[in-house]
Protein backbone atom coordinates (compact mmCIF):
# COMPACT_ATOMS: atom_id res chain seq x y z
CA UNK A 1 0.00 0.00 0.00
CA UNK A 2 1.26 3.45 -1.06
CA UNK A 3 1.15 6.12 1.58
CA UNK A 4 0.18 9.80 0.15
CA UNK A 5 1.96 12.75 2.15
CA UNK A 6 -0.07 16.12 2.36
CA UNK A 7 0.49 19.66 3.81
CA UNK A 8 -1.71 22.84 3.87
CA UNK A 9 0.21 26.14 3.82
CA UNK A 10 -2.03 29.18 4.35
CA UNK A 11 -0.46 32.53 3.87
CA UNK A 12 -2.19 35.62 4.90
CA UNK A 13 -1.45 38.79 3.30
CA UNK A 14 -2.69 41.75 1.95
CA UNK A 15 -1.42 40.97 -1.09
CA UNK A 16 -2.96 37.49 -1.58
CA UNK A 17 -4.19 37.85 -5.17
CA UNK A 18 -0.81 38.75 -6.43
CA UNK A 19 0.82 36.17 -4.61
CA UNK A 20 -1.64 33.43 -5.64
CA UNK A 21 -1.62 34.63 -9.57
CA UNK A 22 2.51 34.71 -9.45
CA UNK A 23 2.37 31.08 -8.26
CA UNK A 24 -0.33 30.17 -11.11
CA UNK A 25 2.42 29.41 -13.92
CA UNK A 26 4.40 27.31 -11.55
CA UNK A 27 1.00 24.96 -11.51
CA UNK A 28 1.69 24.29 -15.04
CA UNK A 29 5.08 22.83 -14.12
CA UNK A 30 5.20 19.69 -12.96
CA UNK A 31 7.11 19.14 -9.84
CA UNK A 32 8.05 15.37 -9.60
CA UNK A 33 5.88 12.85 -7.10
CA UNK A 34 3.48 15.93 -6.63
CA UNK A 35 0.37 17.36 -7.09
CA UNK A 36 -0.37 21.35 -5.71
CA UNK A 37 -3.25 23.55 -5.72
CA UNK A 38 -3.31 27.21 -4.77
CA UNK A 39 -6.42 29.16 -4.04
CA UNK A 40 -7.53 32.55 -2.65
CA UNK A 41 -9.92 33.12 0.60
CA UNK A 42 -10.03 36.74 0.85
CA UNK A 43 -6.98 37.71 2.51
CA UNK A 44 -5.24 34.26 2.26
CA UNK A 45 -3.26 32.07 -0.01
CA UNK A 46 -4.00 28.43 0.87
CA UNK A 47 -1.23 26.00 -0.88
CA UNK A 48 -2.00 22.33 -0.81
CA UNK A 49 0.39 19.51 -1.73
CA UNK A 50 0.02 15.65 -1.94
CA UNK A 51 3.23 13.67 -2.77
CA UNK A 52 3.80 10.72 -2.89
CA UNK A 53 7.14 10.53 -0.66
CA UNK A 54 8.32 12.98 2.11
CA UNK A 55 11.21 14.37 0.17
CA UNK A 56 9.03 15.58 -2.59
CA UNK A 57 6.28 17.20 -0.37
CA UNK A 58 9.45 18.94 1.55
CA UNK A 59 10.77 19.92 -2.05
CA UNK A 60 8.00 21.03 -3.14
CA UNK A 61 6.66 23.11 -0.26
CA UNK A 62 10.17 24.60 0.02
CA UNK A 63 9.76 25.78 -3.78
CA UNK A 64 6.54 27.24 -2.92
CA UNK A 65 7.35 28.91 0.29
CA UNK A 66 10.11 30.76 -1.61
CA UNK A 67 8.16 31.70 -4.59
CA UNK A 68 5.44 32.94 -2.53
CA UNK A 69 7.96 35.11 -0.48
CA UNK A 70 9.27 36.56 -3.48
CA UNK A 71 5.98 37.53 -4.72
CA UNK A 72 5.05 38.99 -1.51
CA UNK A 73 8.53 41.10 -1.03
CA UNK A 74 7.96 42.32 -4.55
CA UNK A 75 4.08 43.59 -4.12
CA UNK A 76 5.53 45.21 -1.13
CA UNK A 77 8.03 46.74 -3.09
CA UNK A 78 5.81 47.64 -5.30
CA UNK A 79 3.60 49.38 -3.41
CA UNK A 80 6.05 51.60 -1.87
CA UNK A 81 6.70 53.34 -5.60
Amino acid sequence: MTQTHRATLTLRTKHAEVVSKALSPELTERIPRTKVDVTTRGGEVVIEVEADDMTALRAALNSYIRWSNVAEETAEEVGRI
